[in-house]
């Protein structure tokens, strides 16, 4: 006398088959699988499952489990607010031929205080319209304009600054922000 009968919830021991015994015949038992597939099987090869817990899902609702798995998620993006996306930049180009007609016979001293000027009056002129960046492209050279230019940016409170895009302008620039609220 076979342990299975016919409506019996039974489980493949090997595989992970799931199926309902349909027929029994002498030492073999056919199942329909819950894909729909009739399959034979011997008797030691199946295991009852526990029909308390008999849980039916049909191609519907897998379907729509499916299709709600390929909804893509939103990206969680840092959002840019528009004023700050529109604000255009002010970019202030502190080389000496763009301040002065003809810096013949001047002494480095000079055109470094000539440079120091014009951002500092720029820098002034930006916090006066509340513009809030400033681009202050200096070059490389030998570096100091750039650190008379970090000197100058620290004696303001309500600014920091940073180093600007490197691939708009490279290492020869120093962007400042200003804090509009200070």
């Amino acid at each position: 006398m076979s342990k299975f009968k016919i409506g019996d919830r039974v489980e493949t021991v090997d595989d992970v088959l799931v199926g309902v015994v349909r027929a029994i015949q002498g030492n073999f038992i056919s199942i329909e699988t819950d894909e729909g597939f009739m399959l034979r099987f011997q008797p030691e090869e199946l295991m009852l499952v526990n029909n308390s817990i008999d849980i039916t899902v049909n191609n519907f609702e897998v379907a729509q489990i499916k299709k709600e798995k390929e909804i893509p998620k939103r990206r969680n993006t840092q959002a840019v607010k528009p004023k700050e996306r529109s604000a255009p930049k002010m970019e202030v180009d502190l080389h000496i031929h763009q301040l002065v007609p003809s810096n013949r016979g001047m002494s480095n001293y000079e055109i470094l205080n000539i440079q120091l000027d014009a951002a500092k009056r720029q820098l002034e002129f930006a916090m006066s319209k509340r513009i809030q960046k400033v681009v202050f492209i200096h070059g490389v050279g030998e570096g100091v304009l750039k650190e008379e230019l970090y000197y100058l940016f620290k004696r303001y409170e309500n600014v920091k600054y940073y180093d600007a895009d490197y691939q708009k302008y490279g290492l020869g620039a120093t962007e400042v922000y200003i804090y509009q609220n200070a």
